[in-house]
């Protein structure tokens, strides 16, 4: 891995200056990027892959839809459609992608969801037909310069910080760390429960060296499993001991050390982040339950949108699904970053 990362390293260095280049074009005014009169606030990150920018926009509509109307704006990514489009109950997560649908089925009553590859085009649609929208949150938005948010939220994974990261191809990192210096905010995800004070002192240091940005530290608060497949017709059903987990998310590591605790894990059918799933995928799955017979299956709440897909019900039916929700949870503070993006909004009023 390591002499890979030498091989690679000549190109990080190219990417480093193709990014940079386009930062500062920004930064200078010579690319322009706009800004709305309604509050934009930005969730992203410099790193590829997950770093829990879905629970951080849940954490961000339970905190404003009280007071505000709200519009979520992603990409979308996974969808075989293009361009703008507002979530309706006729979708599904190949017409919209799987997190906006997952957003769209929790908060659907209460919150617009749109999807759009061009953010700036997107929003003006969004208030067009949706004028009553007061703020919107855009995910996955930290290199999507176009749009200047009110607020920038960055975030960064506790096991693959990225104070630690090189650039792409060499590691994860989709722009120069220095990048973190945009964020008024940062929040360090993933992280353990019992997180020494010391370590957290130590994680803030190093990321003083490219940002003075206030920084949080969240963990991950897995809900109870929710039944979805087999013969689970109780909303209190509960898996059997033995599992079979099945994800396609880009870093199913916690989620795995989290149901070791309580659970004996049989397999794990580990999938591509954002993979659509198939009948083909289905079968094999079920094909493990047969093999072992008496396990449950445990899949991501992620996932799970993914899997009602109707062409799916008939395997769906057939196998002891569940799945597990998951919030983002403050470890302290949660309140002092709530009014970040709070204050942020009544100020721009």
């Amino acid at each position: 891995m390591a002499l890979l990362k030498i091989l690679l390293f000549p190109f990080a260095i190219l990417y480093d200056l193709i990014t940079r280049i386009r930062n500062r074009a920004y930064d200078n005014g010579r690319k322009p990027s706009v800004h709305f009169d309604v509050p934009v606030i930005g969730v992203g990150n410099l790193t590829v892959g997950g770093t829990g920018k879905t629970p951080m926009v849940e954490h961000l509509i339970r905190v404003l839809t009280p007071t505000y109307r709200l519009a979520t704006l992603s990409r979308g990514y996974g969808r075989r459609t293009k361009g703008f489009r507002l979530a309706s109950s006729n979708d599904t997560a190949g017409t919209l992608g799987d997190e906006p649908l997952q957003i769209h089925r929790k908060f659907g009553q209460t919150v617009t969801v749109a999807v759009g590859e061009d953010r700036a085009f997107a929003i003006p649609n969004i208030l067009q037909e949706q004028p009553e929208v007061q703020v919107i949150i855009m995910d996955d938005a930290f290199q999507h310069r176009r749009v200047r948010p009110l607020v920038n939220l960055l975030l960064s994974d506790y096991n693959r910080p990225f104070y630690q990261d090189l650039l792409l191809p060499a590691g994860r990192l989709r722009e120069s760390r220095n990048g973190a210096a945009r964020a008024d905010a940062i929040v360090v995800t993933k992280c353990p429960r019992e997180i020494p004070e010391e370590e957290q002192m130590a994680i803030q240091d190093a990321i003083r060296e490219y940002s003075h940005a206030p920084v949080f530290f969240t963990t991950i608060r897995y809900g109870n499993p929710v039944p979805i497949g087999g013969n689970n017709t109780s909303a209190d059903a509960m898996p059997n001991d033995r599992i079979i987990l099945v994800t396609g998310i880009a870093q199913p590591g916690p989620l795995v050390a989290y149901l070791k605790k309580s659970y004996t894990l049989v397999d794990h059918l580990a999938l591509p982040d954002h993979h659509n799933y198939t009948s083909t995928d289905l079968e094999t799955l079920a094909a493990k339950v047969f093999a072992n017979p008496g396990v449950s299956v445990i899949t991501t709440e992620k996932d799970s949108v993914k899997l009602s897909d109707p062409a799916l019900a008939g395997l769906v039916a057939q196998i002891p699904l569940f799945y597990l929700p998951m919030e983002a949870e403050f470890l302290k503070n949660g309140k002092d970053f709530d009014a970040v993006v709070i204050n942020a909004i009544e100020r721009a009023r």
